[in-house]
């Protein structure tokens, strides 16, 4: 039977505690471990303070079968890591001649010569194993403490996740009878609400409610179901429960596997060989970003106009003068002109239209802050969405960009369906 096996994850540094540097580090090793079957029981953050990070490492060496820390090995007086590990323990501090010889080759391979003070990145705890490092000057090291296994690893993320794969993760596995768990990922476009309560009282026949993991990840740019299932779940249970939670959620899906709603519409285009383009008022530009973002998004987009002023939006999209003094600019009518137009002059299969209001000021009667219209101009006619966001800007504008990537995904689709058919996708955010 496979292990139960839990970890500890450390993250040092007053950067991190006074709130100059985001932990990225902890959120990347949670996510690899959760793939190993390791389970994380705490996520911890310490400061530079060499009593307190002894305290915190010997206590969490109680609590898990691992410990991964990062951060702390660099060359200044602030780098306690190597001296709270010894100290916590209980063994001396001594040169290690095989970390000495690594940090000096990183200084030779950069041409540079070795300052005296990175000598004591090679001054670690006596017995402790050490992690070679490629791309840094900082050695790794790992150490035994109350029948837990403590590696410690720098902090830049581009020398810890190679650290990690190479040396950290064979090793837990050579050390403890995993057997990964099976990962489901499903990207949907619903809030994390309306999610609990519609994957509420899954059934499936023959799956064990033990064998089942259903958690949630949030964001603006959408939300992600994942589903984390014993490896012994017959393949037909696990297409059974994943055919079921995609017929609650409905259109809200973005895919399987695919968390990124304009990377899953982008694949879509290029399949059909199709090509689209964009006019963003209250966004300026946000959308096409978010396209323009992925590689590769050259075979399906043509082009983006950022069209806040009225006459911009005549000279560029057509857009009637008569409607906008009419409906104003942030109407269905000016969303919809924006679609055609955008499409009619880049030439492209697809376009779409967003006009809205993202605040703070601007509100209009009947017309508050967070109202946006979105819609999606094709081969087969226009589909038109209006929304009201709550948040401050940069939130409305994300959200808008969502939603809109959402409704043209489903529009693609579904291209040969009715257009105003196409069902908006439910619990935006």
């Amino acid at each position: 039977m496979p292990e139960q096996v839990t970890a500890v994850l450390l993250s040092q540094g007053d950067e991190l505690t006074c709130g100059q540097t985001l932990d990225t580090n902890s959120s990347r090793l949670a996510a690899w471990l959760w793939g190993m079957g390791v389970t994380v029981r705490r996520i911890i953050t310490a400061p530079d303070h060499r009593d307190d990070l002894t305290a915190i490492i010997d206590a969490a060496a109680g609590l898990a079968d691992v410990v991964i820390g990062t951060g702390g090995l660099g060359p200044t007086r602030d780098d306690l890591t190597a001296e709270a590990a010894a100290a916590a323990s209980g063994v001396d501090l001594a040169l290690r001649p095989d970390a000495l010889a690594q940090v000096q080759s990183r200084f030779d391979a950069m041409g540079r010569s070795m300052a005296d003070t990175n000598r004591k990145q090679a001054i670690l705890p006596v017995g402790c194993t050490v992690l070679e490092n490629p791309n840094g000057t900082a050695p790794g090291f790992a150490i035994n403490h109350r029948d837990c296994r403590l590696y410690f690893l720098p902090g830049p993320p581009h020398e810890m996740g190679p650290m990690f794969e190479a040396l950290v993760a064979p090793d837990i596995l050579a050390r403890h009878h995993l057997t990964p768990p099976i990962l489901v990922r499903i990207g949907v476009v619903m809030s994390e609400s309306v999610l609990e309560k519609k994957l509420q009282g899954l059934d499936i026949p023959g799956l064990d409610t033990g064998a089942l993991s259903v958690g949630f990840r949030a964001s603006l740019t959408g939300n992600e179901v994942k589903l984390r299932l014993d490896p012994g779940v017959p393949a037909p249970v696990r297409e059974a429960l994943v055919s079921e939670i995609i017929d609650r959620l409905g259109s809200a899906v973005v895919g399987v596997g695919e968390i990124d709603s304009a990377a899953a519409l982008g694949s879509r285009l290029a399949a059909r060989g199709e090509t689209l383009a964009v006019a963003e008022s209250c966004t300026g530009g946000a959308l096409a970003a978010r396209l323009v973002a992925l590689p590769g998004a050259s075979r399906y987009f043509l082009e983006g106009a950022t069209l806040y002023a009225n006459a911009a939006k005549v000279r560029v999209c057509g857009v009637s003068p008569t409607d906008l003094e009419a409906h104003g600019a942030v109407s269905e009518v000016v969303a919809r002109a924006l679609a055609e137009g955008i499409r009619r002059t880049a030439g492209a299969d697809w376009g779409i239209g967003i006009t809205g209001i993202t605040g703070p000021g601007g509100e209009r009667p009947g017309k508050p802050v967070g109202t946006v219209h979105i819609a999606i101009a094709g081969p087969d006619g226009v589909t038109h969405r209006h929304r009201v966001h709550y948040g401050d800007r940069v939130r409305v504008i994300q959200r808008t960009v969502t939603a809109t990537l959402m409704l043209a995904l489903q529009r693609v689709r579904s291209a040969s369906a009715s257009p105003d058919s196409v069902e908006s996708a439910p619990g935006q955010p």
